[in-house]
């Protein structure tokens, strides 16, 4: 696949399933050890840069945010030589000040999942990767000026609540998340973000408010979600058009070598067949 390489990648949330304004497009089915990504990864130009687009539900809407097969999405993306990811996401907030149709990049997250596979390393090889900062502040510093320039109401910084769903919260939960002090809650950064740093991919959010959660004392819909999901949607992509020429860059974040010391297996007893189904993520460093 030498041929479809490209370094940058959009993973798409809910609606978001393509991207306008791309030439050159073609689709590609990708295989992973993991099985198969959530659909074909488009790839193609936007504004002069070559890069791939995958919609994390699929086209369609057709998979919950527990049936995201985060490992194939992202050893899929690592396979084209993707170096950056920006993901976009419905999420409900969780402050005032945090209103429906603003824009919030969150550089901290906070996992309220409970079954979902969160690492490529099991079955023979332990990797420790540091996750202190799970979004790449430089790509997300990137993205923030960038919508800030083009007059949006954009948050920087604050914490992403990740829940499994695909139920919305109780008051309750709403409540304590509000007490702990999380800015926005969603169902899909998680573990999205931390396959991404074990791909020693860079990863971003995009974080797109559609209602103020249940705490908010008015009724969460899917009809308001999709309403504001939808006006933000011109928004998103117009960041989008204008952000890809300006996240090129030399990589020097700490997400660029995060397995550098974070495989602890004796290299001698890692199984064959696991070096093989991680060649790609390990190669360089065993």
């Amino acid at each position: 696949m030498a041929d479809s390489k490209v370094t940058l990648a959009v993973i798409g949330g809910s609606g978001l399933y393509a991207l306008d304004g791309m030439s050159g497009i073609r689709e590609i089915k990708v295989r992973t050890p993991f099985g198969n990504p959530s659909d074909a990864i488009v790839t193609g130009t936007l504004g002069n840069v070559r890069m791939a687009f995958l919609p994390r539900h699929g086209r369609g809407h057709r998979i919950n945010p527990s049936e995201v097969n985060h490992r194939a999405n992202i050893y899929a993306l690592k396979t084209l030589g993707v170096e950056q990811i920006i993901s976009v996401s419905a999420c409900g907030s969780l402050k005032e000040e945090l209103r429906p149709r603003d824009i919030v990049f969150p550089d901290q997250v906070y996992d309220r999942t409970k079954g979902r596979a969160a690492t490529f390393f099991e079955k023979g090889i332990v990797a420790h990767v540091g996750i202190a900062h799970p979004y790449c502040p430089e790509l997300a510093k990137r993205l923030y000026d960038t919508a800030s320039t083009l007059g949006f109401r954009t948050h920087e910084g604050g914490t992403y609540v990740c829940i499994e769903g695909p139920q919305f919260s109780t008051k309750a939960e709403s409540k304590v998340y509000r007490s702990l002090g999380f800015s926005v809650i969603g169902m899909t950064n998680v573990p999205e973000c931390k396959l991404a740093r074990e791909a020693e991919i860079c990863y971003a959010s995009v974080a797109l408010v559609t209602d103020y959660d249940v705490w908010h004392e008015e009724p969460v819909t899917v009809d308001m979600v999709i309403g504001n999901l939808n006006a933000n949607t011109a928004n998103v992509k117009q960041l989008l058009k204008s952000v890809v020429s300006k996240v090129a860059r030399d990589r020097r974040c700490e997400c660029a070598t995060a397995l550098q010391y974070a495989i602890l297996t004796d290299r001698k007893r890692i199984p064959t067949q696991v070096k093989k189904k991680l060649k790609l993520l390990i190669a360089k460093y065993i």
